[in-house]
């Protein structure tokens, strides 16, 4: 895929993006189909990264634990904080992405 096409795929995604309440996420979560970012990376490319199918660098950032599934404990959290977070769909993930450092992610 040239740089051009990455870009069009970057752009649609960026556009997708929203911010959405993470009850409406909970079932989603409940399938396993929910990857949270840390808040240093860029939601956008990680959801790029996922479409264009780009492995390597997936696994680093999960080896890294900078995308993770969402572990049971921090969705009993913004469930209980009524958070509301980044969410762009790559499917047949959900990726999202805490706006504070105070709503990040256990793994």
């Amino acid at each position: 895929m040239t740089e051009q096409d990455r870009d069009i795929v970057r752009a649609k995604l960026n556009g997708e993006t929203a911010r959405i309440a993470w009850h409406e996420l909970e079932r989603f979560h409940a399938q396993g189909s929910v990857l949270a970012v840390v808040p240093d990376l860029d939601l956008v490319e990680v959801a790029t990264v996922l479409a264009q199918d780009e492995a390597g660098q997936l696994r680093q950032w999960l080896d890294g634990g900078q995308v993770a599934h969402v572990s049971d404990e921090q969705a009993r959290r913004w469930h209980a904080e009524a958070a509301e977070l980044w969410a762009v769909v790559v499917a047949p993930w959900v990726v999202v992405q805490a706006e504070e450092q105070g709503q990040g992610y256990a793994s």
